[in-house]
């Protein structure tokens, strides 16, 4: 486990962090902990936690220990990121076709703070769905 960011054992505690935060996003990374890609996206969440702890909170879900969500949320992807406010799922349009979730991996930091300032802003106006300030699709990756 990373310094900073908490480990959900169950689907139970993932069902009981998504409700409790009242303030800030709830962020959860589903993934496998030993899969480099998930590594990756757990360094860039550690080094900003500190960072994003007045307006969000990053939790870290094993999905082969913890695979109450896998179909529900579609967790196919060695790495996954979904937003939660106030016990809703916040979609955040990437650009991408999939709204749900972040399934590549984030290697910057300030990108991430800045999704998870949009996400935050969005959902304290009440929007389910907020827009990225980056188009992540495929013609704008390389």
């Amino acid at each position: 486990m990373l310094y900073g960011l908490r480990h959900l054992h169950t689907g139970w505690h993932v069902d009981q962090a998504i409700p409790k935060e009242e303030e800030r996003v709830v962020v959860i990374r589903f993934g496998q902990d030993g899969d480099t890609a998930c590594m990756q996206t757990d360094e860039v969440l550690a080094s900003v936690a500190e960072k994003l702890k007045n307006f969000a909170v990053i939790y870290l879900v094993d999905i082969s220990k913890v695979a109450d969500f896998n179909v529900i949320y579609e967790l196919y992807d060695a790495s996954t990121l979904m937003f939660f406010y106030r016990n809703k799922h916040i979609m955040v349009d990437f650009g991408t076709g999939n709204n749900n979730k972040i399934d590549w991996v984030l290697n910057d930091k300030q990108e991430f703070i800045d999704i998870v300032e949009t996400a935050y802003s969005g959902a304290r106006k009440g929007w389910g769905l907020v827009i990225s300030h980056k188009d992540y699709s495929t013609k704008y990756r390389y």
